[in-house]
């Protein structure tokens, strides 16, 4: 297939807030969007898992966004949503304050994002877009993620359904 083709199409993203950020997710990467519901803790494992939720029988480890991007915890409220992402065939939920649409961005309004030295990991922001006058950073979600860890949530939800809750 010709490379100028797939420039000219829209690429469509969800668009969801961690406190006054904008951040998007590609949206063939998303499975789905649910309420916030009851998320059962797992001992010994990061604090920015939060643990894992029974969605119509399919064990999901659930991350807490704020958590994993060094944000502070927040209470759910009504607008606390997970987002049900596929990272490397597994499928992981994201606990986010509040989605807010899906939006079509043209490839030419999408940049590289900015690097800010060794100290600050930005390495999981694979563009920055502009849509109205917000900046939204677009997320890379297998690079949220390193290999070990993937591996353990691999592991959590084939230990937990193996139990046969």
């Amino acid at each position: 297939m010709e490379q100028n083709t797939l420039q000219s199409r829209k690429e469509r993203y969800l668009t969801f807030y961690l406190g006054n950020e904008q951040y998007g997710i590609a949206i063939d990467r998303i499975k789905e969007i649910i309420a916030m519901m009851k998320v059962t803790h797992i001992p010994k494992t990061p604090d920015f898992m939060r643990g894992v939720i029974n969605l119509r029988g399919l064990i999901i480890p659930v991350v807490d966004t704020r958590l994993r991007f060094g944000m502070e915890f927040r209470e759910p409220d009504m607008h606390t949503t997970i987002v049900i992402v596929e990272v490397e065939k597994i499928n992981i939920g994201f606990i986010v304050d509040r989605v807010e649409e899906v939006a079509s961005i043209d490839p030419s309004h999408l940049s590289e994002p900015p690097r800010f030295g060794s100290h600050i990991d930005t390495d999981f922001i694979c563009s920055m877009a502009q849509i109205e006058d917000n900046v939204v950073m677009i997320l890379d979600v297998l690079k949220l993620f390193e290999a070990d860890e993937l591996v353990s949530m691999e592991s959590i939800t084939q230990t937990h359904t193996s139990q046969g809750e």
